[in-house]
Order: structure tokens, then C-alpha cells, then sequence
């Protein structure tokens, strides 16, 4: 047990009623006097040191009892160097340089078991949690995706936020986010649905860093990537346009509306090639597998190589069922990163489905058109939502993952289903045709014009780009990391 130290103050006292020495008469005096003194002063500056402290003696014992509090235990070490010399210690406070206050970033864990992509839409009224950036604020979108500016009127659609049953998603912190991409990459590879997400993660990172240190360069690379650099923080979020991953006839990343795609199932290298050595790659392709049943597949490898320019080296090929060719071609992909991305330097993801709403009867609108005019998401329903995506691919790609992926781990970030309930968020007639902003007449005609298949911004990207935050700062390296920034 510990024992309380009795202040000097308190044997003060005692020690002034001692009965004195049997001395000579005016010797005895004199040094009686000299006790008398010196025991007051004694008295009165204890007193004041009690007093100035407050008790901070007895609130640091029971601080330690309780747990550490660095607060109490630096005020208690202050009080017993009091008896140095003021002007010392203020002098060496003066001659150390100023510590540089690191930026505080509060680690939020995903608890384990937690299913993320469980949960419901809640709207956020005030705007607190989503948007997580305004459109008019982030220069780098472009005019196929800011829906406000295009003409819509409503923005309901930027303020529902995701709420995972449970639990919850890690407050975003673009802060945190550069920290961790501090000297690394982040590569959005896949098709127009992944470049949709890409500016979503470009306008989310790049609303803390200040005008002037930031870039964006197009159509670098033969035109198949775009780099947003963070220049601070050596950083980039890059998307490279590859919308079947392998190569195919559709590869030109600006003259790729062909009518009939062929794909070359088992030819990733080419591509492959430029994820190289990135940090974080977030892969997709979806979109370009559903106009047609049955796929184009290139026959024989010996004509795509020789074939340098032109289209006759495409002329060849074979239908094959959609989920077969499906398959082969995320063998082809999952293959080849498990033998060449290095786990220990590279994060991998692979990104769920995102789905089209061009069938407003299934979710109980029968006279609509499209997702024209849809200002709310699809709520309160239990029975099964068909709107027209391909499950079969969505399990596909799940087996693939399981089964092909030994040596490297790939998160699948499963956006599909809360997606489906997002009828709202599509640029619809707010957004560009063949590079030209819709006019009023064509606007006018959301059955021929409504773009049900991407998505204005900010809106539902961001929430995929926060799940891909959730993971990339709450990994176990990146919190050890944190720990020693």
C-alpha cells in the first residue's frame, strides 16, 4: 500500500513547541529566533506549493490505479522539478527546437466478422457524412458525370449514405488516405464503369491537397491511362482502360464503339505489362459483356500476333456462352496475377458488378422510363430484385477468386447488390452523347437518351471508393505503418 509523504508544512508545528535548551539565557534567544524564522519560511512556501498544485499529487495516484493518464503523470513530474532553478529550465525550454506536430489520424478497425456490403441506405439530411465533396469543388470531372451542372435539380442523390448492419464503415480521412499512398500507386484498370470510379477516387483525395500541387495528364501511354499525381505526397491514382482486362478489338482507349467485340481470352500481357509494379490495382469488367448472349472469342493466338493493324486479324472467331467466356477470361487475369504480383508490396482488389436500371416495372414503376426522373432509391423491399443483372457472372467471379488465387490474396469488393437499390444516382439525361452534352430535345427523350448505366458524381462511387478505404487503412500493414509515421 502506498503511503502518503506528509508535507513539511505539517511537521512545522511539532517542531515549534519543542521545549529549548537550557542554555544561556541571550544565546538561547538569539538562536530561538533564527529556528522561528527559518521554520516559517519553510511553512509558508510548502504552503504555496500545496496550493498551487491543486492536489495534483493525490489525482496522480489514483490516475495510475485507474490506467495511465499522460496528462497527470507530465503535471505531477512538473511539481517535483519545481525546486530547480526557473530561469534554467526556461532557458533550456528556449534552446529545443520546435517539435513538428504530426497530424492525428484516429485508426478506425473494421471489426472482424463485420460484412460490410450488409446494410441499408440512410439519408443524411444535413449533409454531415455524404457528400464527401461537392461537384463545384473538384476540377478534375468531367462533363459525362456532374449531373448538378448538366441540369438536374434535385441532389438528394449525393446525401444517402451506406450503413452496414452492425457495424460501421471507418469515417473517410483524405488525409489518412494520401498518408497511405505517400510514394506509392493506385491504378483503377477495366472500362468505363472503373474510369467512373476513378474520378470518384481522384476528386475524394485531391480535396486536401492545395491548388497547385496536383495534376492530371490524359491519355499518356498510347492513350490508355490517366494519372492524377498529389505531388506532395508522391502519389498517383491512375486508371488504365482495358474493358475485357485481355485484349480485344475494343482496346482503343478513344475509338472503341464496336459493334462486334471479340475478345482474346488467354492475350493479357500486353496490357498486363503496365500494372506492373503499382501498389494498389482495383480491376473490373461487367459492362462490355452484356450486349450479346453469347461471346466473339479470337481463334488461335497466331493471328492476333500476327496481326499488327486493321481488323482482319479479328475476322476469326467462335461464340461461346457468356459465363463460359466469362470464366476463361478471369482464369486468364487471376493466372497471371498470382504469378507476378508480389503480395507483399501490392494490394489487389476486384470489383463487384455494377448494375443498369432500364426496367422501372421491377422495381414497382410501371409508367417509368428508364431511371429517368428516379430521385429516391429502391427501399423497404423484401421480395427479389430483378432488374437484369447477370448473377451468373457475379458467381463466376467469386469462384475464380476462390479457386485460381493461391499466392495472392484479392479483396472483391461486392458493390452489386446495394448498387441495385441505387435507381436514383445514374447521370440519366444529365450527361454527354458521343462527347456533346444532351440538348433539351434529346433530353426530352430519356427512352433513346437516358444513360442508366453510369453515375453522376459525387454519388454511389464514392461509397465503393469507401469500402476500398476501409480495407486499404485498416490493413494490418498499413496500421503498423501509421503507428510509426
Amino acid at each position: 500500500m502506498q503511503h502518503r509523504r506528509k508535507p513539511a508544512s505539517a511537521a512545522a508545528p511539532a517542531a515549534a513547541k519543542q521545549p529549548p535548551s537550557r542554555r544561556p539565557t541571550a544565546p538561547l534567544s538569539l538562536a530561538g529566533l533564527v529556528v522561528a524564522v527559518f521554520l516559517l519560511a519553510v511553512f509558508l512556501y510548502n504552503e504555496d506549493v500545496v496550493k498551487s498544485s491543486g492536489g495534483a499529487d493525490v489525482v496522480a495516484v489514483a490516475g495510475r490505479a485507474r490506467s495511465p493518464d499522460l496528462r497527470v503523470l507530465l503535471l505531477h513530474h512538473h511539481h517535483e522539478e519545481e525546486d530547480g532553478d526557473a530561469a534554467t529550465q526556461k532557458q533550456k525550454q528556449k534552446q529545443q527546437p520546435p517539435t513538428k506536430q504530426k497530424q492525428q489520424h484516429q485508426l478506425q478497425q473494421v471489426p472482424a466478422g463485420c460484412d460490410l456490403y450488409q446494410g441499408r441506405w440512410t439519408f443524411d439530411a444535413a449533409g454531415e457524412q455524404s457528400p464527401l465533396y461537392r461537384e463545384s469543388e473538384c476540377e478534375f470531372l468531367t462533363e459525362q458525370v456532374t449531373c448538378m451542372r448538366n441540369g438536374r435539380r434535385d441532389d438528394s442523390y449525393q446525401k444517402w449514405r451506406w450503413q452496414p448492419n452492425g457495424c460501421d464503415l471507418p469515417r473517410f480521412d483524405a488525409s489518412l488516405l494520401l498518408e497511405r499512398l505517400r510514394n506509392k500507386r493506385l491504378m483503377f484498370v477495366g472500362d468505363s464503369l472503373n474510369r467512373n470510379q476513378w474520378e470518384s477516387m481522384v476528386c475524394l483525395v485531391q480535396s486536401v491537397v492545395p491548388r497547385g500541387h496536383k495534376t492530371l495528364q490524359k491519355f499518356v501511354n498510347n492513350g490508355s491511362l490517366n494519372v492524377f499525381t498529389a505531388h506532395e505526397y508522391n502519389a498517383t491514382v491512375e486508371f488504365y482502360w482495358a474493358p475485357f482486362l485481355v485484349q480485344s478489338n475494343s482496346d482503343d482507349p478513344q475509338v472503341h464503339s464496336v459493334m462486334d467485340r471479340v475478345i482474346a481470352w488467354r492475350a493479357i500481357a500486353k496490357h498486363a505489362n503496365n500494372w506492373k509494379g503499382v501498389d494498389y490495382l482495383v480491376f473490373n469488367t461487367y459492362i462490355w459483356w452484356l450486349n450479346t448472349f453469347e461471346m466473339k472469342v479470337l481463334k488461335g493466338s497466331g493471328a492476333l500476333r500476327n496481326n499488327n493493324k486493321g481488323a482482319a486479324g479479328w475476322s476469326k472467331y467462335a461464340l461461346v456462352d457468356r459465363p463460359v467466356a466469362y470464366r476463361e477470361v478471369l482464369k486468364t487475369w487471376a493466372k497471371w496475377v498470382d504469378r507476378h504480383i508480389d503480395p507483399n508490396r501490392t494490394t489487389v482488389f476486384f470489383m463487384g458488378m455494377s448494375p443498369n436500371h432500364i426496367t422501372p416495372w421491377a422495381w414497382g414503376n410501371d409508367g417509368g422510363i428508364k431511371c429517368a426522373m428516379e430521385t429516391q432509391p429502391i427501399v423497404n423491399r423484401t421480395a427479389p430484385l430483378n432488374i437484369g443483372t447477370d448473377w451468373r457472372l457475379h458467381g463466376v467471379a467469386r469462384g475464380v477468386l476462390a479457386r485460381y488465387l493461391h499466392r495472392v490474396p484479392v479483396h472483391f469488393v461486392d458493390v452489386t447488390g446495394l448498387s441495385e437499390l441505387r435507381k436514383d444516382a445514374h447521370t440519366s439525361v444529365h450527361t454527354l452523347r458521343q462527347g456533346k452534352l444532351l440538348t433539351p430535345e434529346q433530353q426530352a427523350d430519356p427512352k433513346t437518351y437516358a444513360d442508366c448505366i453510369h453515375w453522376c458524381l459525387p454519388g454511389l462511387p464514392d461509397t465503393w471508393n469507401h469500402f476500398i478505404y476501409a480495407q486499404i487503412v485498416s490493413s494490418s500493414s498499413d496500421a503498423s505503418s501509421l503507428a510509426s509515421s
